[in-house]
């Protein structure tokens, strides 16, 4: 009997340990490791953010869940992976690859664990890196999130305040973006950004908000992804002039190609590509943070640190792509990986956000003063659940006897699909859809844009929100494994 060992239970680890469950649960050990005893649906957070959803209604308990598949699931953060072994703390040497946990569940806080492998999924995710500027993020600083549920009710208690000032007469500035010259995500904050504009005017309230948008992006629509060609009612236009239309018809302002340097109480400051520098003040912010590698330290047989031999040094794990450092203009598609395998230690894999990227989508930026201020690439949502997937094929494979890895999944060759809110009323919502193909550019196959422009459109309408609110029961449903969850879309 091997055992698999997945480290993170966000979209990506919850993928793959549904699909390992289902095809070798019973034969095999499969275990999780999530410092969370909650799987979190994480794109509903943005209403959560604005009060037209409850915690219970984008999370539930993750053991029950894994106990119907054989699914062993442990609350417990990893602190280290030991992939030649060594000697455990407190115990005695062996071959066995292991990883160091440490609990988190209430009746084990404070303890600690080797739990061996024969195969490791590294699925943790981004560690949310507020403290990369000063004064960012609800706990130590003086802007909102909706990252986690507990942010988001948070960002909803602070937003219904300014609402009930508001009807007092009050004037209130929101300013929702990101919070860092680096961040990626920029989608998370631009749905919410449009559900506070739809939620105010339900309040009666938007005549007396000014709201603002900031982003590092160098256009509007940039995404991450170095912007997007779509086709809309029969014709090709761009993601700025898609975005920009969204933000002129709601009197939303914006700054782009902005880099928060630090955050006050009411006040932020933000440096342009100019090199110039900015304030802005605020009642209400929400920034969306810069993502690192969760902290995790890796070791050899002997204790030797090897940390940067198996993650790159923003903390997310080297796998099989081109990390050659080349310019912007010389990298390719074939840089991206395939099948997310590390290449020191074969029986390792990254998935999701917990993968280093070899190089930015959109092109590098800095200010004239040295400060980088770019979007990193988007990992999240549907190319999240297609690389789980993807290696937990591979990994079932290798357990029935396969010598080589078959089963693909680079974002070169892979679509994604976006359905951001502009609010939740059922009959008044409405939604900007967008899918694109594929998300990393193939100028290769596609020279004039890069993308497929059969398979890249965007639309905004009411029948966008109806598939938004329908996608958010169905990825409930198959994420707690109800009957016929294996046939439904990833």
């Amino acid at each position: 009997m091997a055992r698999v060992l997945i480290l993170g239970a966000g979209i990506s680890g919850h993928t793959a340990a549904r699909y390992l469950g289902k095809w070798v649960g019973k034969k095999h050990q499969v275990i999780v490791v999530s410092p969370n005893a909650k799987w979190n649906w994480v794109p509903s957070n943005i209403w959560v953010g604005v009060g037209e959803m409850t915690e219970p209604q984008v999370t539930f308990d993750l053991e029950p869940v894994y106990r119907k598949i054989n699914v062993q699931f442990h609350q417990a953060k990893a602190v280290s992976i030991h992939p030649e072994g060594g000697t455990p703390e407190g115990g005695t040497k062996t071959d066995q690859p292991y990883v160091m946990v440490e609990y988190t569940d209430p009746a084990r806080t404070g303890e600690t664990a080797a739990i061996t492998y024969d195969y490791l999924i590294n699925a943790t995710g981004p560690k949310l890196n507020f403290g990369a500027t000063p004064g960012l993020g609800p706990e130590e600083g003086y802007t909102q999130s909706v990252c986690t549920p507990q942010h988001a009710l948070q960002a909803n208690e602070q937003l219904q305040a300014m609402i009930a000032a508001m009807k007092k007469g009050e004037r209130k500035t929101f300013v929702i973006g990101t919070g860092h010259g680096m961040c990626t995500c920029q989608g998370a904050a631009f749905e919410y950004i449009y559900n506070v504009d739809h939620t105010l005017r339900e309040a009666g309230v938007r005549d007396k908000a000014k709201l603002v948008w900031i982003s590092n992006e160098y256009e509007l629509g940039d995404f991450g992804m170095g912007g997007v060609h779509i086709k809309r009612g029969g014709y090709i236009t761009n993601g700025k002039v898609f975005a920009e239309s969204l933000m002129v018809e709601r009197g939303i302002e914006w700054n782009v190609r902005a880099g928060v340097k630090k955050v006050e109480p009411g006040k932020l400051t933000y440096e342009l590509l100019d090199g110039t520098e900015h304030e802005q003040e605020f009642d209400f912010a929400m920034l969306i943070p810069p993502f690192a590698g969760v902290p995790m330290k890796a070791y050899d047989a002997e204790g030797n640190d090897i940390t940067s031999d198996v993650f790159a040094p923003n903390g997310f794990m080297k796998v099989d792509a081109d990390y050659t450092p080349r310019p912007y203009e010389e990298w390719s598609k074939e840089d991206w990986p395939r099948t997310y395998q590390s290449p020191k230690y074969q029986n390792v894999f990254a998935i999701g956000i917990a993968f280093a990227p070899p190089h930015p989508i959109s092109k590098p930026m800095k200010s004239v003063n040295g400060t980088p201020i770019s979007p990193t690439p988007p990992r999240t949502g549907m190319p999240s659940a297609a690389i789980g997937k993807s290696v937990a094929e591979n990994i079932r494979d290798l357990l029935r006897g396969a010598k080589q890895l078959t089963h693909t999944a680079s974002m070169a060759e892979m679509g994604a699909a976006c359905v951001a809110s502009t609010g939740s009323d059922i009959l008044k919502g409405t939604a900007a859809t967008m899918t694109v193909y594929p998300v990393v550019p193939d100028y290769e196959t596609f020279p004039e844009y890069g993308r497929d422009m059969g398979l890249t459109f965007g639309e905004i309408g009411l029948a966008g929100h109806w598939m938004k609110y329908i996608l958010h029961h169905v990825f409930i449903y198959q994420a707690k494994l109800r009957p016929g969850w294996s046939i439904l879309p990833d």
